[in-house]
């Protein structure tokens, strides 16, 4: 497996929660980092939160802070869980995998080497 690949979007509705899961390359060892990312329509792709794979070291976007939780288990999988989910949230998640990525670039794309095909997640009512 060479690209990370996402899972568990779906339609939900203002207030629900979702747990979207990565699983990643395995290419775990070094500064490895791995972010969660999302475009809704007509707009620009943006950062969400990330973590590094050694340290657990999270990072998160202001619109969602204390709504999300990123979190890895000891294998190769990554879990963005998002609580309180609003309109806004409507959007495609993307996971990426990145080395060397040092702490003041991790919310930028361009970083990450590596990207999935998306997961949609709809909210509406």
């Amino acid at each position: 497996q060479v690209q990370p690949v996402e899972s568990g979007g779906g339609l939900v509705q203002p207030g629900d929660s979702l747990r979207l899961s990565c699983a990643a390359s395995g290419r775990t060892s070094g500064h490895y980092t791995i972010g969660w990312f999302r475009q809704a329509p007509g707009k620009e792709r943006e950062f969400v939160a990330a973590i590094r794979w050694a340290s657990r070291t999270t990072v998160y976007a202001d619109a969602v802070k204390g709504r999300a939780t990123i979190s890895r288990n000891n294998v190769n999988t990554v879990y963005l869980q998002m609580d309180r989910l609003q309109s806004d949230d409507t959007a495609v998640y993307y996971c990426a995998e990145g080395t060397g990525i040092i702490l003041s670039n991790i919310r930028n794309s361009a970083a990450y080497n590596y990207w999935g095909q998306g997961t949609q997640v709809t909210v509406s009512s």
